[in-house]
């Protein structure tokens, strides 16, 4: 990938449209792009037009919909490399296997311009493994969304591999569609996020373990407390502010001890049978009856009153 300008995206190729391909079609949709999808599912078409029909009202709420944007502007293709022809970009939402997503990057690399970006939505997988094979390997890296990525602003995009061009290009184009892309410089198991969650969740499980909490209060100590606060800026610089008017340097002097006390003693559970049975009670509890479906309802609702009071405040 060797052009100096940035291309244009006015279509977006979707390559896998279960519930991440479909959710980043409603996104593309809502800024007034044209899409085409694939997905080998039967049902997929149905899924695609429900999910975009449901995520509409809700962008349109939060200010996300640009004028003239269609909903239906999208197509289905049989073919992955023919609904790729003719994009300007493309996101790839398949299974989270290699043996899923590599043969279909390259069927689709294999057609496109060595100028068009082909990103990856996978959540952990290497951009460099997924790029073998393809044609003009240097423009394949990850746009990672998180779950659902018509709302979530945060696209993690990974390619120490890729050019430096085609790294430019899927940071503007994700600015371009409302996102908040941050470029991870060495390839990690996990990206950023994902090893986040999981060394958070980690100490979630030993401190359930270890009987200190229930599931519940587990939950309740991060949504109820600093969860509020990782909403509006992340661990840093919250304990920046924690310093007070010293900021981060007066927290390291006075407040590190403490911490790397705290750090020696975190734990490292063992997954048993056991523990994975209180697990899964424990958090039927705290559901209280509620559906998986219920729940991501309220979150999805709860989602966009948050995201609409940050950027009434920003």
């Amino acid at each position: 990938m060797r052009q100096t300008a940035i291309r244009p995206v006015r279509s977006v190729a979707v390559i896998g449209a279960g519930t991440i391909g479909a959710s980043w079609a409603a996104c593309f949709l809502a800024h007034g792009l044209e899409v085409v999808a694939y997905d080998p599912a039967p049902g997929a078409p149905e899924l695609m037009r429900r999910m975009v029909a449901q995520a509409w009202p809700v962008l349109e709420r939060l200010g996300a919909v640009a004028p003239g944007a269609d909903p239906g502007r999208w197509r289905f293709e049989a073919d992955p490399a023919r609904a790729a022809e003719g994009a300007d970009f493309v996101q790839e939402s398949a299974p989270e296997r290699y043996e899923a997503k590599q043969p279909l990057l390259r069927a689709v690399a294999a057609v496109l311009p060595a100028d068009v970006v082909i990103a990856s939505s996978t959540s952990g997988l290497l951009a460099s493994r997924l790029a073998e094979g393809c044609t003009h390997p240097e423009r394949v890296l990850i746009g990672h969304p998180f779950n659902p990525p018509h709302l979530i602003p945060l696209v993690e995009v990974v390619g120490p591999h890729a050019s430096r061009a085609a790294i430019e290009a899927a940071l503007a184009f994700y600015r371009s569609v409302g996102k908040r892309p941050i470029e991870i410089r060495k390839e990690v198991p996990g990206h950023v996020a994902n090893r986040l969650q999981a060394a958070m969740w980690r100490e979630a499980v030993h401190l359930v373990a270890e009987g200190v909490a229930s599931v519940a209060d587990v939950d309740a100590a991060v949504s109820e407390g600093p969860g509020l606060r990782w909403a509006l800026m992340g661990p840093t610089l919250t304990f920046h502010l924690a310093g007070g008017e010293g900021g981060m340097a007066h927290f390291l002097r006075h407040l590190l001890p403490a911490m790397q006390g705290w750090w020696d003693t975190l734990g490292r559970p063992e997954m048993t049978p056991e523990l994975q049975r209180r697990l899964v009670e424990g958090v039927a509890e705290e559901a209280a009856g509620r559906s998986v479906t219920d729940l991501a309802r309220w979150r999805d609702e709860a989602l966009v009153r948050l995201l609409a009071a940050r950027e009434a405040v920003s």
